[in-house]
């Protein structure tokens, strides 16, 4: 049974750039099992330039990096997916952050969830890693349920997540961060 909320809005941010990624189809299949009045838009950071102080110094923000802010900051909350690449959250995706951290930053204390698949451990070291990154613009992270799921490519079948209990995962992990928003609207 799906709850209605009001309606709020969700950025997607994948720490993939490859076309198939596992986790970008997870953020798109978020999109699809989201809870009524609740809705899971995806943010491109594929142009984002490598983060350099003196290209904000003396440029100003770049266009892509402006674009992301702004999306980050009309979002009630993030969903970040994040593939593991060497125990870690992907250059991109730091990048990504190291952008929208910049002060006054979006970011700041921002309800947020992590999902993540990958290899034999899911992406559970990725996630803890990602999580001690967004301490720094203290988001508020939903902590339960954690979706790591293992074994990526045995996961899809055409595109499609097959797996029952990631879906519950997901699911689970959706109405949390909704939750997270709720609390976060009435403060």
């Amino acid at each position: 049974m799906t709850t209605s909320h009001q309606d709020f809005e969700v950025l997607g941010i994948s720490g993939s750039l490859r076309r198939g990624s596992y986790n970008t189809r997870l953020l798109r299949i978020a999109a699809e099992l989201a809870p009524e009045g609740v809705s899971v838009r995806l943010a491109d950071i594929s142009d984002l330039p490598l983060y350099n102080a003196d290209v904000e110094n003396e440029e100003g923000l770049p266009e892509p990096v402006e674009r992301l802010r702004s999306q980050i900051a009309e979002a009630d909350g993030i969903l970040f997916a994040t593939p593991e690449y060497n125990y870690s959250i992907t250059g991109a995706l730091k990048n990504a952050i190291d952008w929208a951290s910049r002060r006054p930053s979006p970011l700041d204390r921002k309800p947020a969830a992590i999902l993540g698949t990958g290899g034999r451990s899911g992406t559970a070291r990725a996630q803890r890693h990602l999580r001690d990154i967004l301490e720094h613009n203290e988001l508020r992270v939903v902590g339960q349920p954690e979706v790591a799921l293992p074994g990526a490519w045995s996961l899809f079948s055409d595109g499609q997540l097959t797996d029952g209990r990631a879906l519950d995962q997901i699911r689970l992990l959706l109405e949390a961060l909704v939750t997270r928003i709720e609390k976060a609207e009435a403060a």
